[in-house]
């Protein structure tokens, strides 16, 4: 879907047959200038969204932007100026920070999980746990944050995870069914276990998921076959432990946290008194 698309139906949604506190107030002919304040630290991300939403409402809003997306924002710093009508910046205040504050939150978690990494050469990956019709703007923050997208959906990339596996009748199968098919797209095999993870190697996967692994075994794979496969890890990651994994020397970790588990980032918006 569309990114204005998205917008359009996220207003319509709030806005239903029309906002009745502000019609009731009678406030069309006073102008005004609201600004957007960080209440938190963390990372912006969705600056020109929120910036369209207000747009969408009122084409004759002036928006100026002090911060952009990628900027570190601390309590206090204002981010935006909306200026113009009173009841057009009412009526598209909550959307536009509904977008600003989530994608802003996993922005800021994906940038904390990125430098509780640094100084490996493991990468950071989001996964598809994302909200509906929502995944671009998500994977777009993850992006934001420095972390990496891994696919968008199932049209991207061969992914054979364990219910793919089982309903094939095992990794060979599963994969050499995929191979006999398949010249253009990379194949990625997830695995629970080094027996498995050396059976996706002999058919050669491209890379291989070490799903929910010990860290033991995750340091025997790297040793064994790390040259060999690129090797994924996923599932019981955080910002804790997250180096652990990382110096291990895989090439990527995966986190359906970024986009899941993340914290609105808190801004509010203030009419000028």
């Amino acid at each position: 879907m569309r990114i204005d698309e998205i917008i359009r139906k996220s207003l319509e949604e709030d806005l239903g047959s029309g906002d009745i506190t502000t019609r009731y107030l009678d406030l069309d002919p006073e102008i005004c200038s609201a600004y957007m304040i960080a209440k938190a630290e963390g990372i912006l991300a969705g600056t020109d969204i929120a910036k369209e939403v207000f747009k969408t409402v009122d084409p004759e809003l002036k928006i100026t932007l002090y911060r952009k997306d990628g900027d570190r924002v601390r309590p206090k710093d204002e981010i935006m100026r909306v200026e113009g009508k009173a009841a057009s910046i009412l009526q598209a205040e909550r959307t536009a920070l509904n977008f600003l504050q989530r994608l802003s939150g996993i922005a800021s978690q994906t940038r904390r999980m990125v430098d509780a990494m640094a100084g490996t050469n493991a990468k950071l990956l989001d996964t598809r746990k994302t909200t509906p019709l929502l995944r671009s703007l998500e994977k777009y923050a993850v992006r934001v944050g420095g972390g990496q997208n891994h696919r968008h959906g199932l049209f991207d990339m061969i992914m054979l995870k364990e219910n793919h596996i089982r309903a094939a009748g095992g990794i060979t199968r599963a994969v050499s069914k995929i191979q006999m098919q398949n010249a253009s797209y990379k194949v990625e095999v997830e695995v629970s276990n080094l027996d498995e993870l050396a059976e996706a190697v002999a058919v050669k996967a491209d890379r291989v998921m070490l799903d929910n692994m010990s860290l033991k075994d995750i340091k025997a794979a790297v040793k064994r076959f790390g040259k060999k496969v690129e090797l994924e890890i996923s599932g019981g990651v955080n910002e804790d432990n997250i180096m652990q994994y990382a110096k291990t020397g895989v090439h990527y970790i995966s986190s359906g946290a970024l986009t899941h588990s993340y914290k609105s980032l808190d801004i509010s918006l203030l009419f000028k008194e």
